[in-house]
């Protein structure tokens, strides 16, 4: 079962790389390509142009597109530069990701003739494997193109841990995430000290929250081990007097329904009450089963098919977990939201 949950968080690392790199897109350069950053004129803002990369990989048609985002920005000598921004967060060796990378800066320059910029984040654990290159040669004619290629290994820890660049804490939650798959009690401590460290590192309310979401996403726990782990984080940021994380929306529910049963506890050592102390557990673990999946639904059909109504949330959280599980089972073919609720 554990093997299942973390192979597939492990082929989504994506879904939380691209919400972590939205918001810290300057963050993310300064990290990652600095010469970029320092080259940029910040104060004039920058565009993500999703339907000019969608236009330009539509029509490229080479491989799997993992993630990608390109960005309109400005140079601080008031030349506008469009920089296309590949990010591979596919832990494998990919035999023609240095082509793929030429085509997209082809078609882009082809498509818009605007300079080009190509950075690719290697997130896999294979040293060897460093693409910076694509070209050919034939007959008199050459034709190379170069891009940045960045590690994710080639930081040492030590480093990663005294930087308060969000990336850093983004890589270090990542290589800990692959060191530790199939090892939940070790993944358990990496991530209980990531998230101690986010409030060690002087980051902002937002910025921890932030963070905390991409560390939960990788760092995925089997439900007894996050369950212990809400608890702790609940009684920090209390002795802390920083409500960060419990004011997450999953945390949220987690604190309201892991208090609930502490309380209950509590009541029933008092009372001598070891009957009604069980059913409370119970009741407990099986409202949070029934919170959490529904989560887990809701977040995969927006992902698949975008913003879902309002009904659809509220039918999910009303719902049974039973009926819950069922719809998680129609999900996987269903080709819209309506096939979803099926009978």
């Amino acid at each position: 079962m554990q093997e299942h949950e973390d192979n597939q968080h492990t082929d989504e690392f994506d879904t939380p790389w691209k919400d972590i790199l939205v918001p810290y897109l300057q963050e993310f350069l300064a990290f990652f390509l600095p010469e970029a950053h320092e080259g940029i004129d910040w104060a004039r803002g920058f565009e993500f142009l999703d339907k000019e990369l969608s236009r330009i990989t539509r029509e490229a048609q080479i491989g799997d597109r993992v993630m990608d985002k390109l960005v309109k920005v400005w140079r601080r000598d008031g030349i506008e530069l469009w920089v296309l921004i590949h990010i591979e967060i596919q832990g494998d060796r990919k035999s023609n990701f240095a082509e793929k990378m030429y085509v997209y800066q082809y078609r882009a320059y082809d498509l818009y003739h605007v300079p080009v910029v190509g950075l690719a984040v290697l997130a896999d654990d294979e040293s060897g494997w460093r693409p910076t290159e694509y070209q050919y040669e034939l007959w008199g004619t050459k034709q190379s193109y170069r891009f940045t290629a960045a590690k994710l290994i080639d930081h040492p820890a030590e480093e990663l841990e005294e930087s308060t660049n969000p990336f850093a804490m983004v890589t270090l939650a990542h290589i800990q995430a692959k060191q530790t798959r199939l090892r939940p009690e070790e993944r358990y401590q990496a991530k209980r000290r990531l998230i101690r460290r986010l409030y060690e590192q002087g980051y902002d309310r937002q910025q921890v929250i932030d963070l905390f979401r991409f560390i939960d996403w990788v760092l995925h726990l089997p439900k007894a081990l996050d369950d212990q782990l809400v608890m702790e984080i609940i009684e920090f940021e209390e002795s802390q007097k920083m409500p960060y994380i419990s004011s997450v929306e999953r945390f949220g529910e987690e604190r309201g329904r892991l208090m609930g049963i502490q309380i209950g506890r509590q009541e029933g050592r008092q009372e001598g009450r070891q009957e009604g102390r069980q059913e409370g557990r119970q009741e407990g673990r099986q409202e949070g089963r029934q919170e959490e999946a529904a989560s887990m639904l809701l977040k995969l059909m927006r992902r698949k098919f975008g913003q879902t109504p309002d009904w659809v949330t509220e039918k999910i959280k009303a719902a049974s977990l039973e009926l819950i599980e069922t719809w998680s089972d129609n999900f996987v073919f269903a080709n819209s939201v309506d096939e979803v609720f099926a009978s």
